[in-house]
C-alpha cells in the first residue's frame, strides 16, 4: 500500500466541559477530555479489570462552539478525527508533548432532554451524524428511545 492513514474513532464520555479558546480573526479551539473505558476478566486470578484511556480531544471553529453549546460533563460522544502530538516548551524551557485527537466529525449519543437542540445542530451536523451511524449503531442498540436523540 502506498498511502498511509490516521483515523481515530471513538465513543467514550466527556471528562470535563469544553473548554474554548479564541483568536484575532474569529477563529477558535474547544479542547475536552474524553474517557474510554475497557473491561476484561484476568484468566490468572478471574477478577474483573476496568481500564479507562483518558484522550485529549480538540475541535476547531463552527464544530467547537456547537459542541461547547451542547456537550455537558458525562455526556457520551462518537468522535472521528486523527491522531496529532505536538511539541512544547514548559515555564522551565523543557520539550514537552501532548497527543491530541484532532476531531473532524462527532455525533451526540446522549439524549437530550426537551429536544431543541437539533434545530440548530441539524446544518453544521448532519454530514457528521451520517458518517458516525455505522458506529454508533453497535453502542445505540441497547437504548429504545430513539426519539430523543438529536438526529
Amino acid at each position: 500500500m502506498a498511502g498511509t492513514l490516521n483515523k481515530v474513532m471513538l465513543i467514550g464520555h466527556t471528562g470535563d466541559e469544553v473548554k474554548m479558546h479564541y483568536f484575532e480573526g474569529g477563529n477558535c479551539i474547544g479542547r475536552f477530555p474524553l474517557a474510554t473505558n475497557e473491561e476484561y476478566i484476568n484468566k490468572a486470578t478471574n477478577e474483573k479489570v476496568s481500564n479507562t484511556e483518558w484522550h485529549n480531544i480538540v475541535v476547531r471553529n463552527k464544530a467547537a462552539e456547537v459542541c461547547e453549546k451542547y456537550l455537558k460533563k458525562g455526556d457520551k460522544v462518537y468522535i472521528e478525527g486523527r491522531i496529532k502530538t505536538r511539541k512544547w516548551q514548559d515555564e522551565k524551557g523543557m520539550d514537552r508533548y501532548s497527543t491530541e485527537i484532532q476531531c473532524l466529525e462527532f455525533t451526540f449519543l446522549t439524549p437530550k432532554d426537551g429536544s431543541n437542540s437539533p434545530s440548530s445542530t441539524e446544518s453544521s451536523t448532519a454530514p457528521q451524524q451520517q458518517t458516525a451511524s455505522k458506529p454508533s449503531s453497535k453502542p445505540q442498540a441497547t437504548e429504545e428511545e430513539e426519539d430523543d436523540l438529536p438526529f
